[in-house]
This record gives C-alpha cells, sequence and structure tokens, in this order.
C-alpha cells in the first residue's frame, strides 16, 4: 500500500457510496427446474449501446445468483416509485420472496414484475472478478418500459423520485 492509500473500513466506504443516488432493481431468473428467483440490486448500469449490454453486481454472499446464473438468461426489474416493497422481500436471504407479489412472465418465462418503470430481458455475456461480487455483463435481448417514476435508494433508504427537489 502506498502512502497516499488509505485502509478503508467497509461500513465507511458503504456509507461514503451511499451518497450517491441510485436507482434499485431486481434480477429475476429461474432456477433449472423453472422455480423463479429473484434479489435485489442496487449496483447496475448501462455498459455499452452497440452491442447493447448492462452490468450488474452480486456478491459472493448470494445464494440466489449462482442458481439464475445456471440458465444463463435473467431479467432486470427497474423499479417503480410504488414498489418499494419488492426491495425489502428481495432483498433478504432465503424464504418464498414471491410469495403476494403479481409476477407477469417474460415470453422467454422469465418472472417479471407487473408495474416495473421498466425490464431488460438478458443473457449472461460474461463475468468478471470484483472483489467480494462478480461483475455480471449481459446483453440485452429485449426490454419494455413504462411511464412509472423510478425508485431511487440513497443513504440506505429507498426514496421516490417526486420526493426528491429537482431544479431545472
Amino acid at each position: 500500500m502506498t502512502a497516499s492509500e488509505q485502509q478503508l473500513a467497509p461500513e465507511v466506504l458503504r456509507d461514503i457510496c451511499g451518497r450517491w443516488a441510485t436507482g434499485v432493481a431486481i434480477v429475476t431468473g429461474t432456477d433449472t427446474d423453472g422455480t423463479p428467483l429473484g434479489l435485489a440490486v442496487n449496483s447496475f448500469t448501462s455498459l455499452s449501446l452497440d452491442p447493447p449490454l448492462i452490468l450488474f453486481c452480486p456478491a459472493h454472499s448470494s445464494s440466489t445468483w449462482p442458481r439464475i446464473r445456471k440458465t444463463s438468461q435473467f431479467a432486470v426489474n427497474v423499479l417503480s416509485d410504488r414498489q418499494a416493497h419488492l426491495v425489502r422481500a428481495f432483498a433478504r436471504s432465503g424464504g418464498d420472496k414471491f410469495a403476494g407479489v403479481e409476477v407477469v412472465p417474460t415470453p422467454d418465462g422469465l418472472p417479471a414484475f407487473a408495474g416495473a418503470a421498466a425490464r431488460l430481458v438478458c443473457r449472461v455475456d460474461d463475468i468478471h472478478p470484483g472483489g467480494d461480487h462478480e461483475i455480471v455483463v449481459g446483453r440485452v435481448l429485449r426490454t419494455e418500459q413504462s411511464d412509472a417514476e423510478p425508485l431511487l435508494f440513497h443513504r440506505g433508504m429507498t426514496k421516490a423520485l417526486s420526493m426528491v427537489s429537482v431544479s431545472r
């Protein structure tokens, strides 16, 4: 470590990065037996327009992502400001995350959420190491969008865009 590098505690880095507002998405897919699976992610972004690529970063500790990865297909559901309740359910480990959730299957048979702001159906293009996470690059195959406002995540809380002061 050079003199200019600082040893950072994970909680300090989480607090600092939490000051950057992000959208909230749930990656869904199926197990090899067709069981619906999903995990909440806030490390989602576009990567390339040509070819159409996105990326997200699931933790190595995820028990859900390895099961979705086996099928090579997934959907990224960009949550709307009316879907904050889904974050709590899909951020936890274990249990039936889909209990009481309105699911609409994509044409590919992937579970998706009614009322999402947007949806991208993808296949795994590449996976890279990224510390205690994987960097998953997905090739976008199909998209859907609505007029719903996105759900934001900032400083450990979800927020509706309508609650944020925006100057133009």
